[in-house]
């Protein structure tokens, strides 16, 4: 049965809500502490769940040993003391019990397995490389953590508590559905999931993950929309007789090359740039213009997203394919003008998202 809900991740900016700076220290630093422990609790998650898979192929061992990698009490052969997911659980809490919550590595034991489960074929027949962690993970805990979620005294934020640290939202011109969002997880009409805490140069972010109902719409699984993506025309769509191009090459290109050259000639003038805070200061303008190619591209294949799973919706397609796309990919990776200026990923992975959200299957060819 095809599930109708799906879940989505929302980025939050948050600011630890206290006035006494030293605690606002404190509580960074020991964010800061989590993260370089889940850093290491990743690597070491991921590395053994790979032995235990490939246990049997130390061919050194004798062959009076029996492997099989259950719970010895479950089965006769068995070699753990647990199930093979309590196996790791068991070695963070061994290595971190005290240092960081339990919460926090029993998300991230369950998240990190679901993963190697996953893509343990791909591992084997060397289409994937064993994931490696950095030291900028988000931390991931459950939404049952959260406690006294509401709206600020002035009714443009929002704060909460987690793991007994103050947090409170920053929405700024909040165009978005964030603030709709946090109202219904306050009201209980919308269901919190596993999120995660993430910092980034200096600030903190909440990825709030919530479970939303996917739209309802009359499709017809005999109708299929062709789409192809190109530099040309960014979408073109084709269903039936029904033909549609949406941007071109003029309108996509001409702001972000122009955005371009601005960059080159700030970037030469960087050298003369006021100083008085080192580097950070000499470069503000620089990451001003790339910040908004950034932006202006994001916007652009929301748009182009947008209006393509709005017109297979108009004409009742329930399945979407992207035609010669595997193809199309693999030449911008040797062009690098396609490289630089045409962003096949972000697309795709936008189109994917809103037609998963519209109950539309994409096929990608």
């Amino acid at each position: 049965m095809e599930n109708d809900t799906m879940v989505l991740t929302r980025k939050i900016q948050l600011f630890i809500d206290s006035e006494d700076q030293d605690f606002v220290k404190d509580a960074r630093d020991q964010l800061y502490n989590w993260q370089w422990i889940c850093f290491r609790a990743a690597n070491m998650i991921m590395s053994h769940h790979f032995v235990q898979e490939r246990v049997k192929d130390f061919f050194y061992l004798t062959e009076e040993i029996k492997l099989k990698l259950a719970d010895e009490k479950k089965e006769d052969n068995g070699i753990l003391k647990s199930s093979r997911q309590n196996t790791t659980y068991r070695l963070l809490s061994n290595h971190f019990k005290g240092q960081i919550p339990t919460n926090i590595l029993s998300n991230l034991n369950n998240t990190l397995i679901s993963y190697f489960n996953k893509e343990k074929d791909a591992y084997w027949k060397g289409e994937k490389s064993l994931r490696n962690y950095k030291k900028n993970i988000p931390l991931p805990f459950g939404a049952e953590v959260i406690s006294k979620l509401s709206r600020t005294a002035d009714n443009r934020n929002f704060t909460f508590r987690l793991f007994q640290i103050p947090f409170r939202t920053y929405l700024g011109k909040d165009r978005s559905d964030k603030k709709i969002m946090l109202d219904r997880i306050i009201g209980g009409t919308l269901k919190l999931r596993a999120s995660q805490i993430q910092l980034d140069k200096g600030k903190i972010f909440l990825l709030a993950a919530v479970q939303i109902d996917k739209e309802k719409h009359s499709l017809d699984p005999t109708i299929i929309a062709e789409a192809s993506l190109s530099i040309e025309h960014p979408v073109t769509v084709k269903i039936g007789r029904h033909e549609h191009t949406i941007g071109n090459r003029e309108e996509f290109l001409h702001r972000r090359l122009a955005i371009q050259a601005a960059v080159n000639r700030v970037k030469k003038a960087v050298p003369f740039n006021g100083g008085g805070h080192g580097r950070k200061r000499k470069m503000k303008s620089l990451e001003d213009y790339r910040h908004m190619e950034k932006r202006y591209v994001e916007q652009k294949l929301h748009v182009y997203s947008r209006m393509l799973i709005d017109f297979c919706v108009k004409h009742h397609a329930a399945t979407l394919l992207l035609i010669n796309q595997q193809q199309k990919e693999e030449i911008a990776k040797e062009d690098h003008y396609l490289l630089q200026n045409w962003s096949y990923y972000s697309l795709k992975d936008k189109i994917s998202y809103k037609a998963e959200k519209a109950g539309i299957q994409v096929i990608v060819e």
